[in-house]
């Protein structure tokens, strides 16, 4: 009975996710014109074939009320720039699915966030088409986008010491070059308050990954005039340094997205407060010391790896407190 109400909970998670992509598609359409629906229609019916192709060879019915593999594959579509070519979309949902997920035993079985797998594998093999994005607003192709004008971001220039110069209606709505889904903070916002109402998002992940990526950004800053200098002197360049990175490099995004999977985030809450804190820790650590700029989805799948060990350790902590005896299932 326990586990049939899990599963119902995880299925709704899957489906208002899918939910609240719709209106970060809708604003990318705006920005970019038709394509971004497109690749995200196709991004969703190679999912769904995932399914049902997995669900062939193992000789099992096709459950059409799991939205997981669509879920991810829609998530893994807003990762990625506007002029992506149809083949590395499609790679990307296939590996997020058919290894991210039906690798490790399908659904629930999973250890590593789907999504974070696919989207790796694009960035690794194509990191040319995944770290470039094009200027909103632009021109581009229906089928083929290989001659539009494309650039870094916000993150690249973060990254090599630099500090971008937009005005803070422009960060709200988005109107950067970056990836087709992960730029508008205030639609992401309305997303999060949402999924946070159906409690479908944890909010102590999401709080402790942003407060981890913040911290990290406040007290050890990139810009070599900002390196050395005292904390209370350059506060408020050091806070609108924070904004920057927080609003680049899919850092909302992933709070929203990403770090609140049923089946990879603790199920405890002082677990996924830690969890969130190791993450953002991570991404950050990949994005000062890695070789791409975005590096929250790296950092997600190497916390992943000790997601499970964090619940076992808060178990432990909840029983040998005093008075919680037995506590380590609540």
């Amino acid at each position: 009975m326990q586990e049939d109400i899990r599963t119902e909970q995880t299925r709704r998670y899957y489906r208002h996710t899918c939910l609240m992509t719709i209106p970060l598609i809708a604003f990318a359409a705006y920005l970019y014109g038709l394509r971004p629906v497109l690749l995200c229609a196709a991004a969703l019916v190679v999912g769904n074939l995932c399914d049902r192709l997995v669900a062939l060879l193992r000789h099992r019915v096709y459950q059409s009320q799991d939205l997981s593999s669509e879920s991810f594959a829609l998530i893994i579509a807003l990762l990625l720039p506007a002029t992506v070519s149809w083949y590395v979309l499609a790679t990307a949902v296939v590996a997020g699915v058919l290894i991210g997920k039906e690798a490790f035993g399908g659904y629930g079985s999973y250890p590593f966030h789907p999504a974070a797998v696919g989207y790796a594998v694009a960035a690794v093999s194509w990191p040319q088409q995944i770290f470039l994005y094009p200027q909103p607003y632009v021109n581009i192709p229906l089928w083929d986008a290989s001659l539009v004008p494309v650039t870094t971001g916000i993150s690249d220039t973060l990254r090599h010491g630099g500090l971008p110069h937009l005005d803070t209606l422009s960060l709200l709505l988005g109107e950067f070059a970056s990836p087709m889904g992960t730029s508008a903070a205030f639609i992401l916002l309305g997303c999060s308050l949402f999924l946070w109402v159906q409690r479908d998002l944890s909010l102590s992940a999401a709080v402790g990954f942003v407060l981890a990526c913040g911290a990290v950004v406040f007290l050890f800053p990139r810009q070599a005039d900002l390196v050395g200098t005292p904390l209370f002197s350059t506060l408020l360049e050091r806070l609108n340094l924070v904004w920057y990175e927080l609003v680049s490099g899919a850092t909302l995004y992933s709070a929203v997205f990403l770090l609140s999977e049923p089946y990879t985030c603790p199920q405890r809450t002082l677990g996924r407060a830690l969890y969130g804190v190791l993450v953002g820790l991570a991404s950050m650590a990949f994005r000062y010391f890695g070789v791409y700029a975005t590096g929250v989805c790296f950092g997600l799948l190497t916390v992943n790896s000790v997601s499970g060990w964090l619940d076992r350790v808060v178990a432990r902590l909840y029983t040998a407190l005093p008075g919680r005896k037995g506590g380590a299932a609540a």
